[in-house]
């Protein structure tokens, strides 16, 4: 008699993004089935699933019926609502019994106390889900011409440890690259958040440092300067450039990190900066030609003098509205 082999585990992501795509692709290429529901997105978007080997679900509910964990990575506005969902589909008449309660991964750049309330709204379904606390730090997978992968760091936490989940946690845990920070939820999520904040925090210093050198006509001399006194920074402002296409996504982020120092380090919120870089973000965003940019298809601010032209004619526009 022919044996059967056990079907793949699955792997439902919300959503396709940037992040998501390289993700699917680093599990796909390791026998991992990748799922996900893009009903509600653009043509592109379900194109660009389809050319990456990732099946489109009809819905929430096939999706959480198809698959083992549920990946979320979506933007910081949307984490909660994307909780929900799954919540909202595990209630349905339609979703089927399992062995194996749904193992719910959030895994994106949220506050800890964002995380907890994720993890009370999970508590509310009828049917039991798992819930494991996560962020990203880093860029996308990536296989490089020699067939090894670039894998972004994956810090987890929670009650539930992902090398224990079944099924195929362990492997899966050793595929993504992640680490179990602790029992507590809310640690995963704070770490990336402090990490964020000097990361992304020195971005926009660098994007109002580099754009008022720009109209001072000193630019090229702040370059120079680094360059000689501080080789390490003259580097580091180059992060101005690869920022463009995720300033919107960047903006809420800086609010969950304001609110992390406030809920979690003790700081007052007239003592938070992030509050106000979080609009310089919304300022590229919305008020510079840098927030027309996207990762596939960059055209502006692909250097340094570029994103300080563009942020001082945004601020020069803006200047002449008011008066």
């Amino acid at each position: 008699m022919d044996s059967v082999s056990a079907p793949r585990t699955a792997i439902g992501i919300l959503s396709i993004g940037d992040m998501g795509v390289g993700i699917a692709r680093l599990l796909i290429a390791n026998d991992y089935r990748v799922v996900t529901n893009a009903s509600d997105r653009s043509q592109a978007t379900q194109d660009r699933a389809r050319r990456n080997g990732i099946e489109l679900m009809s819905d929430d509910v096939e999706l959480c019926n198809t698959a083992d964990y549920i990946l979320s990575i979506v933007p910081p506005r949307d984490a909660f609502a994307t909780a929900k969902r799954i919540v909202t589909a595990t209630e349905s008449a339609r979703y089927q019994s399992r062995t194996s309660p749904l193992c719910y991964l959030d895994l994106n750049a949220i506050s800890p106390r964002s995380s907890r309330e994720i993890d009370e709204v999970l508590k509310t379904a009828q049917t039991p889900l798992r819930f494991i606390d996560g962020g990203i730090i880093g860029a996308p997978p990536r296989q490089n011409d020699y067939g090894s992968w670039y894998r972004p760091s994956i810090p987890l936490s929670g009650p539930e440890d992902l090398a224990s989940v079944s099924p195929s946690g362990s492997n899966l845990a050793a595929v993504l690259n992640t680490s179990h920070v602790g029992p507590k939820i809310g640690s995963a999520t704070g770490l990336k958040m402090c990490f964020a904040a000097l990361s992304k925090g020195f971005t926009a210093l660098a994007i109002e440092s580099l754009t008022t050198a720009h109209n001072l006509g000193c630019l090229p001399e702040l370059k120079q300067h680094l360059e000689d006194f501080s080789p390490g920074t003259a580097k580091a402002i180059n992060s101005v450039t690869t920022m463009p296409p995720k300033a919107y996504r960047w903006e809420r982020e800086m609010e969950e990190i304001a609110k992390t120092f406030e809920a979690d380090g003790g700081f007052a919120e007239d003592e938070s900066m992030f509050r106000a870089i979080a609009k310089v973000y919304r300022l590229v965003a919305e008020g510079t030609d840098l927030g027309l940019e996207k990762v596939e298809s960059r055209a502006r601010g692909k250097s340094v003098e570029d994103v300080a032209l563009l942020m001082a004619e945004g601020t020069a526009k803006r200047k002449e509205k008011v008066e």
